[in-house]
């Protein structure tokens, strides 16, 4: 067993890099404080891969944790345990829900997606370059934000009207400095927009993955449709997951590039891709720093000794894994020309992000157009004044103030 009292984990994410190099200094899984829930927290890679695709592992708190109905009511990341979708599915359940959702992200739909998103960009960077030139401009908010939301609102039929009502209450979900009653009132207004979005597109179906939903929802078949609830939560995992994640990755990489030059040089002489550049960025900032939460289905002894007991929760640690010195040398330096830039950031096993050739996509894109349209582009504030966002799960900053052109 881990002697040591369980780490807490630093709900304002204030120093993640810090945090992380503690937890591996405890080993390959340690027990951690999750705003009042234990877990163990692994960041060892290896193990994390086994874990990750071990049936003994499973992410239906209903089913395997003792501590759910406990968690729901007083936890204020009860909604990343209690949704009924296939984030928190296992076995078969998971396989059918992922079964009705897999159709949206294949490669013909993304290819197919990518002149919308190539528009989109060119809109965005458009208003960038017709905002007064000696103002500084906050890129999270004009350029991270808005390109990911009108994206999966657009592969969701969201009209423009509600993006911003899901935005707000979409950031809510991963911000872990909410009270439970400040976190309980967000998914109550979330569920309601979700609701408005259902009966609208039940009224008026549209070429669209809610109407598709829909469908599998209402339509009588071979027992693989949607339950109501199943309906409404694998809405919001699309929504939420479609859109904060990718704004932490526009974020963080444009914040690298301006703060490594020497990185964004190597891509102008052609050494490395932008594609390059979204893997790297991957690896050593993702866009989810810790993913709550999975659970033993029986007991799991680790390589050191210690054991996870049956009913145990596990805390998938993926910053931390991705920058483990097992894995990969040099690892806090971001190199874009490193040969292997292999990471856990979209997950491992049955439950890798369905959705990430969507955001490579818009990534890659959105780093070229900014870059090409604005080669003078330099941040406006100390790297030492920007602040993460609140939140241990989410990694990317509160702001990204830059000067668009040079002096």
């Amino acid at each position: 067993m881990d002697q040591q009292p369980p780490l807490v984990l630093d709900p304002t994410g204030a120093d993640h890099h810090a945090e992380h190099r503690a937890l591996r200094a405890r080993g390959p899984a340690t027990r951690v404080d999750i705003l009042g829930v234990e877990a163990w927290s692994v960041t060892d890679p290896v193990l994390l891969k086994q874990l990750l695709t071990s049936t003994d592992v499973s992410k239906d708190a209903r089913a395997h944790w003792p501590g759910f109905e406990q968690a729901v009511s007083t936890w204020p990341l009860a909604l990343w345990v209690a949704v009924e979708n296939m984030f928190t599915a296992y076995g078969p359940n998971h396989r059918r829900l992922r079964r009705l959702v897999a159709p949206a992200f294949s490669s013909r739909r993304i290819a197919a997606m990518k002149p919308t998103v190539e528009e989109m960009v060119t809109r965005l960077v458009d208003r960038l370059a017709s905002l007064p030139a000696q103002e500084p401009v906050d890129l999270r908010q004009e350029l991270a934000y808005p390109l990911p939301i009108g994206v999966i609102s657009h592969l969701m039929g969201v009209p423009e009207s509600q993006r911003d009502d899901f935005r707000v209450v979409v950031d809510g979900v991963f911000d872990t400095t909410l009270s439970p009653a400040e976190a309980q009132t967000n998914t109550a207004r979330l569920y309601g927009h979700l609701d408005e979005l259902i009966a609208a597109k039940r009224g008026a179906p549209g070429d669209d993955m809610t109407s598709l939903l829909i469908a599998a929802r209402d339509d009588e078949g071979d027992g693989a449709r949607l339950g109501p609830d199943e309906l409404r939560d694998t809405m919001l995992l699309m929504i939420s997951a479609g859109y904060e994640t990718t704004v932490n990755v526009i974020d963080q990489a444009v914040y690298t590039l301006l703060t490594r030059p020497d990185q964004l040089e190597l891509v102008r002489k052609g050494a490395v891709t932008w594609e390059d550049v979204v893997e790297e960025t991957l690896r050593h900032e993702p866009a989810v720093k810790h993913l709550p939460l999975r659970y033993a289905v029986t007991d799991i002894p680790l390589p050191d000794g210690q054991t996870i007991a049956r009913g145990e929760a596990i805390l998938a640690s993926y910053a931390a894994a991705n920058r483990h010195p097992d894995w990969h040398s040099d690892a806090d330096t971001f190199d874009a020309a490193r040969t292997v830039k292999d990471h856990l950031a979209f997950g491992h096993g049955v439950h890798f992000c369905l959705g990430a050739p969507l955001a490579r996509l818009e990534v890659a894109l959105v780093l070229q157009s900014l870059f090409d349209r604005f080669p003078g582009i330099r941040l406006a504030e100390p790297t030492g004044a920007l602040r993460p966002v609140g939140s241990l799960i989410s990694n990317g900053h509160q702001r990204l103030p830059v000067h668009l052109h040079a002096h």
